[in-house]
């Protein structure tokens, strides 16, 4: 328990040295790691295939743009377990200017409003060739004085089947662009090595996690899921990928909510030297943007009056130590100064019900907002 309440005051320490740094653990795992890196281990990358020969820790956006770039951590202080992270002394760690940012007021919208953009999305899917779309709004959160080092070791405790994360990219004196702090606890795996095999997840449909394993699919998630699966094998039959296994699918269960998932595993030689080609192939998968693939993106800059910034991105450690573990970045917020920005979305297919659309968004926001209650009420 000491070691645990250290750790919160270890990361609200870095925090006040405003300085970039990821902290994560990985699904199943009850061991955090942390990649700390020099002003000059922040590196911006213009185009999602400029991973190639590339290590570190990546933090994706959505779409690349000003306000939003690609972000690869270089390694200054990397440790792995708790006691490592905890021998780092934080009074070395030199302190850096806060650069005053004014955040852009997020854009909120009700509950009527969002009903009627699914209406107007249902209206779309049933007289084009548009199958599935995800649609996201933003909920905001009071921030109070709870200790951001709670809220991600109460993410972290609850949370254990997914990739826990915080991350945070301030503003630098060299005018590069503010990412900002995030936390998350993302269930879906965009790409991850083991050993020599390479995985990656098919992952729609959502509903509340049931005390047994007891869960029942309906035609409308089976359906998401099916499109998120086609998409992928259209990306390993581009990058000649075969053979492959596959496995489910099957139920995944992560905080609150659980998800319908397919995982498919090859040889890594196979991308020996092409795999930040693939992975920005894959990127945005039909699981976070929709299918067909380049309708649904056309349609989600129509529809969300946000931006999405980092929510559906990836992130995770990059051919760190030889090994690659990215995540998409769902279950996700951005940290503000007075507010917590929680990003959810929910794919909508010809069979959506507006209302259990709405009600899908709420739950899985519960994963954070519970987190975050967690430690304000104590």
């Amino acid at each position: 328990m000491t070691d645990t309440k250290d750790f919160a005051l270890f990361i609200d320490g870095l925090l006040a040295k405003n300085c970039p740094f990821a902290i994560w653990s990985v699904p199943g795992s009850n061991t955090p790691e942390i990649l700390i890196a020099e002003k000059e281990g922040v590196i911006h990358l213009k185009e999602f295939n400029k991973l190639n020969g590339e290590e570190g820790f990546v933090f994706a956006p959505y779409q690349i743009t000003e306000h939003s770039p690609l972000v690869l951590l270089k390694s200054g202080i990397y440790k792995k377990g708790l006691s490592e992270i905890l021998k780092i002394d934080c009074h070395s760690i030199p302190e850096e200017p806060v650069k005053e940012v004014v955040p852009e007021e997020p854009f909120i919208i009700s509950k009527n409003e969002y009903l009627k953009d699914i209406e107007d999305t249902l209206g779309v899917i049933k007289n084009t060739k548009l199958a599935k779309v995800i649609v996201s709004r933003l909920l905001p959160y009071n921030r109070k004085s709870e200790s951001i080092g709670e809220i991600y070791l109460q993410l972290f405790q609850q949370t254990p089947n997914a990739f826990v994360y915080l991350v945070n990219l301030p503003a630098n004196g060299q005018g590069q662009a503010k990412a900002g702090l995030w936390m998350g606890a993302t269930p879906e795996v965009l790409l991850k090595s083991e050993g020599k095999m390479l995985e990656t997840v098919s992952l729609a449909g959502t509903q509340l996690r049931r005390p047994v394993d007891d869960y029942s699919w309906y035609t409308k998630e089976i359906e998401e899921q099916a499109f998120v699966s086609r998409y992928l094998l259209d990306v390993f039959y581009r990058f000649n990928i075969h053979p492959y296994t596959t496995q489910g699918p099957e139920t995944l269960e992560s905080g609150k909510v659980a998800h319908l998932a397919t995982s498919f595993r090859f040889a890594a030689k196979k991308l020996a030297s092409n795999l930040g080609d693939f992975v920005a192939e894959l990127h945005p998968t039909p699981a976070v943007c929709g299918y067909p693939k380049l309708k649904a993106a056309k349609f989600i800059t129509k529809i969300e009056k946000h931006d999405r910034r980092y929510y559906t991105g990836y992130l995770g450690p990059w051919r760190l130590n030889g090994d690659v573990g990215l995540f998409v970045n769902l279950r996700c917020m951005e940290i503000m100064p007075e507010q917590y920005i929680l990003y959810s979305g929910g794919g909508i297919t010809s069979r959506s019900v507006p209302e259990d659309e709405w009600e899908e968004i709420n739950k899985k926001a519960t994963t954070l907002l519970s987190a975050i209650e967690a430690v304000q009420n104590r």
